[in-house]
């Protein structure tokens, strides 16, 4: 008769511990996607038949805007409330914030335009905490890599997907300010069911803590602290990571205007042709981190994917200019550059960066001053399309983006490199040869 021996870290058996992980990622990743069906469903419509606000600002970007300031304030809130909140009430607090948002859309189909503009603003606001709660039950591990990444994809297969729901959901009959409200209620269970798979997870173990740091709440002063040493890492990154919000939003909420421009409109099946090999190359590239189990080579890993999915969104830019891509191919290698590049900051670098510094505390507190940054640019970057570029076609604003969004990030992840080398090489190299 086989029994099955105990992990000598945490007690728990081992093949016990290892389906309670996969299944945790599962369920990070189907929390997530089912996120998505409150936040992203209403950019699947035209609202052609809308009229424009404040004369040169459409209705379909005004709704982009208050969603998106939404959510940029819910990140600024969430530095302080992901970095404080502890293990105790986080299913509970997910349900009621996606909950909130459902409320808000219901709203935005009850209520006549322009005035449901607003809706939008209070859709969003709750949905900025969803990430750092989801994230903070897989971050700190040793396979944090493999469980970010497949967190990560959810966000990458689960636009385009839920986009595609409302292509078809608004087939049924179903208008363009209903659809968002009835294709979230088309995930509630998915999400039920996510919410009590992820409070099974086991939570890190004694060598999970040994190889990447304890993970504990981070109160002003922590915080406060954090910043002052590390400021110039956190400028340069967090200055990438907003030309990659701003662009990746772009291409996410106009992907119909894009599609149309390339002739490809009315087509529901491209949102997720375009989005599943770009999930793909991304979960298998970040997920590989996991082999590496020194915290400095990690992090200096992902700044070089950083570097090539940079490099890659221009290239493939060039590309299709000269007429060596056809669009999908366009679309699936810049996808891929932008979530290469993209990816990383919202769970694997700066959990390797914790793990690397030696200092405890959680990546949410730095995933959320960038994200909070990042939601900026993205308002910025649609207040300048409307407003600096409003003659520009969709297509040309975005190969522009594109060009100047890949220079600028590649430029500024090799200086985030060459500062972590100096910073923390050097006492790395001397903390190996004593060991």
């Amino acid at each position: 008769m086989s029994s099955v021996s105990p992990d000598p870290a945490s007690g728990r058996p081992v093949k016990g511990r290892t389906r309670a992980l996969i299944l945790g990622g599962l369920a990070a990743f189907s929390a997530y996607f089912a996120m998505y069906a409150f936040r992203k469903p209403f950019a699947a419509a035209s609202f052609a038949d809308q009229a424009g606000v404040l004369g040169e600002l459409d209705y379909k970007t005004a709704l982009l805007i208050a969603q998106v300031l939404g959510y940029a304030l819910s990140k600024l809130i969430g530095i302080r409330v992901i970095a404080e909140f502890g293990r105790e009430g986080r299913a509970l607090a997910i349900l009621g914030l996606i909950g909130l948002s459902w409320l808000a859309l219901i709203l935005f189909a009850l209520i006549p335009a322009p005035w449901n503009i607003a809706c939008l603003f209070l859709n969003g606001l709750p949905l900025g905490m969803i990430w750092g709660l989801v994230f903070s039950y897989v971050e700190g591990r040793r396979v944090s890599e493999v469980l970010g990444a497949v967190l990560c994809a959810s966000f990458i297969i689960s636009s385009g997907a839920v986009k595609s729901i409302a292509v078809l959901v608004m087939g049924w009959g179903v208008s363009e300010t209903w659809m968002p409200a009835v294709t979230g209620a088309l995930f509630l269970p998915l999400l039920l069911a996510a919410l009590v798979m992820l409070e099974r997870i086991p939570p890190p173990d004694a060598r999970d803590e040994a190889e990447r740091t304890v993970r504990v709440p981070m109160l002003g002063a922590a915080r406060q602290s954090f910043l002052r040493s590390y400021a110039v890492a956190m400028i340069l990154l967090v200055s990438g990571y907003v030309l990659l919000t701003a662009i990746r939003d772009f291409r996410d909420n106009f992907a119909a205007e894009l599609w149309t421009a390339m002739g490809y409109g009315g087509v529901a099946s491209v949102f997720s042709a375009s989005e599943l090999p770009v999930a793909v190359l991304a979960l298998a590239a970040l997920g590989a981190l996991m082999l590496i189990r020194d915290n400095m080579r990690a992090l200096l890993a992902m700044h070089a994917i950083i570097f090539l999915g940079a490099l890659l969104l221009g290239f493939s830019t060039l590309a299709f200019q000269m007429g060596l891509l056809d669009p999908l191919p366009y679309m699936i290698l810049t996808g891929a550059g932008l979530y290469f590049a993209y990816t990383p900051f919202n769970a694997m670098l700066f959990d390797r960066m914790i793990a690397a510094i030696g200092r405890a505390g959680n990546a949410g507190f730095l995933i959320y001053i960038a994200d909070t940054s990042g939601y900026a640019g993205s308002v910025a970057l649609l207040l300048y399309r409307s407003f600096g570029a409003a003659q520009m076609d969709w297509l040309s604003f975005y190969i522009g983006a594109a060009y100047w969004t890949a220079g600028s990030v590649a430029l500024l992840t090799l200086c985030s490199a060459l500062y972590f080398h100096f910073r923390l090489g050097q006492s790395h190299v001397r903390a190996s040869a004593t060991t």
